[in-house]
């Protein structure tokens, strides 16, 4: 005999996504930027852009044009 398997029906299935504890992370879940830890990525993507522009106004040659509405 293989192993034994549970049946749930839908209902019962999409319930359980709104519980506490599918909401609640595992307790020995590792950090990984940009996996399990949302707010770092977000802070390493807010580094980025922050560095590009200062980039970008740091070369004089191409000024930014106003847009046409």
């Amino acid at each position: 005999l293989a192993g034994t398997r549970i049946i749930c029906d839908r209902k019962f299935l999409l319930e359980c996504k709104n519980s506490p504890a599918a909401r609640t992370p595992p307790c020995c879940l590792p950090q990984t930027p940009g996996v399990t830890s949302l707010a770092q990525s977000s802070l390493v993507k807010l580094e980025e852009l922050k560095e590009r522009n200062e980039s970008q106004e740091a070369m004089p040659g191409e000024q930014p044009r106003p847009m046409d509405h």
